[in-house]
């Protein structure tokens, strides 16, 4: 591998790890149209282009929500009960999911991706107070929520935080702990997913070498290294900035990502 694709896949990891910590996404909304550009531009092949950023963003995103886990609790901002409660239907609706992803083309996901980003977006930038009366539903809900949250975290290789955040202060959860909490929701997500790809991707023709199934292992483990260390810095980060900025921030990052994906896909 060139020396060029190898910085690059270095510096996405410290965009990667630092966005994961501040905003609690698991960084798979930086990394999927960025690695599809990476992968077109290195020639791979196109009918594998978002299936291999998929998989190998759900794979990246194990060590980056262990760091950011790991830095938001230390800041006491994690809701281990609401984490329980979603892990068995986040679980089996990622590992569902990655089935559906990768009997799609290409440019549908990509235009997909491209779109809920944009969505989610737009709900945070029109600032949508909770109910004062709304408190989260019960266990069998949060299943249910968790199944939901899965199934479309697989589609886009997201952590989860782009629906469990808005969801959890829809529900009157504060905003610093619904970023702790999904960036601890986001490591059962990961795990699904990236065993999901692997698995559909396994024996596919025309695959890069040195891919496993969907993950391709150079960007995996280069991306990997560096977020672990810039993630606490945005963790850190996300305890200084009133509530105000950090949906600002969030809103801003997932429509510039909607709009680069959409390019990738009509400029290809």
């Amino acid at each position: 591998m060139e020396l060029e694709w190898l910085a690059a896949y270095l510096v996405l990891g410290a965009f990667v790890g630092f966005f994961a910590g501040l905003l609690g996404v698991g960084g798979g909304g930086i990394m999927v149209p960025m690695l599809t550009t990476l992968f077109a531009a290195q020639g791979f092949p196109h009918e594998h282009l978002v299936h291999l950023a998929l998989g190998t963003s759900m794979a990246a995103i194990v060590m980056t929500s262990i760091a950011s886990l790991r830095a938001h609790h230390a800041h006491g901002a994690v809701r281990w009960d609401i984490v329980r409660a979603v892990t068995p239907g986040i679980l089996v609706g990622t590992f569902a999911g990655t089935f559906i992803a990768s009997r799609v083309a290409s440019a549908p996901l990509a235009i997909f991706f491209g779109c809920f980003m944009a969505y989610v977006a737009l709900q945070m930038v029109l600032n949508v107070k909770p109910k004062p009366s709304r408190e989260l539903p019960g266990a069998v809900g949060l299943t249910g929520v968790g199944a939901g949250i899965g199934l479309v975290s697989a589609l886009v290789a997201i952590g989860g935080g782009s629906l469990s955040v808005p969801f959890m202060t829809w529900c009157n959860v504060k905003m610093q702990n619904a970023i702790g909490t999904s960036a601890a929701i986001g490591l059962p997500i990961a795990l699904a997913g990236a065993a999901g790809y692997l698995l559909n991707g396994w024996g596919s023709a025309a695959l890069p070498e040195w891919s496993v199934g969907y993950v391709y292992l150079p960007a995996l483990l280069l991306v990997s290294l560096v977020s672990s260390f810039t993630a606490p810095f945005g963790a850190a980060l996300a305890h200084r900035l009133p509530v105000g900025v950090l949906k600002k921030v969030f809103a801003g990052v997932l429509i510039l990502l909607s709009a680069k994906m959409l390019h990738t896909v009509f400029g290809s």
